[in-house]
């Protein structure tokens, strides 16, 4: 599993209710179902992700959450999970609002384009980074929202959200030592536990 897969599933209570949304192909919840015994349910819009999931025997409905959850109702869920999913969807703000309407708790994780190294590549090639958290060519990533921790933060505290726990990541998605002065510059992502 991916080192901040499993910082998220440390922010998840034991048999707690969880919506993944954009769940891959259900690694995470197939973690947090068989040992944190938790109830989960995914929601992905790639049918590839969507058959990986249903074959793993992850409860998973193929959706665009860009289009909100209407099959949700409030508060169904104690935990809401979008892991790196974020800077993918097209309406970022809709999202993260629909998924503090349907859980107490939403876990977010996403890598932070203000990345010292990022700005450096940027800077002195002339050209849209890779690394080994973003190794796809620009014309190939999914990526359509790019943003930092301070964008984020923004965007969270306009919305009303309240930040209650923020783990940084380093380059390889692992806690991050050492960047608490400076996160937004050091911290290669980051994961955030949010209430409304």
């Amino acid at each position: 599993m991916r080192p901040d897969l499993d910082v998220v599933a440390g922010m998840v209570p034991v048999g707690a209710r969880v919506l993944d949304l954009g769940c891959g192909d259900g690694l995470l919840l197939d973690e947090l179902i068989h040992h944190k015994r938790c109830v989960g349910q995914g929601v992905e819009v790639s049918s590839e992700a969507f058959h990986a999931c249903m074959a793993r025997g992850i409860p998973v409905m193929e959706s665009d959450i860009d289009l909100g959850l209407p099959d949700f109702a409030d508060d169904a869920y104690d935990v809401v999970v979008l892991s790196q999913t974020l800077q993918a969807t097209h309406r970022p703000a809709v999202v993260l609002r629909e998924m503090t309407r349907v859980g107490r708790t939403g876990i977010v994780s996403f890598p932070n384009f203000g990345h010292w190294r990022l700005r450096a590549r940027l800077v002195v090639r002339g050209r849209m980074p890779r690394s080994r958290v973003l190794p796809l060519s620009w014309y190939e990533t999914p990526n359509i929202h790019l943003c930092t921790l301070l964008d984020f933060e923004d965007l969270v505290r306009r919305m009303g959200l309240r930040v209650v726990e923020r783990r940084l990541l380093d380059g390889r998605w692992a806690p991050a030592r050492g960047v608490e002065r400076l996160p937004n510059l050091l911290a290669a992502g980051a994961v955030y536990r949010l209430e409304g």
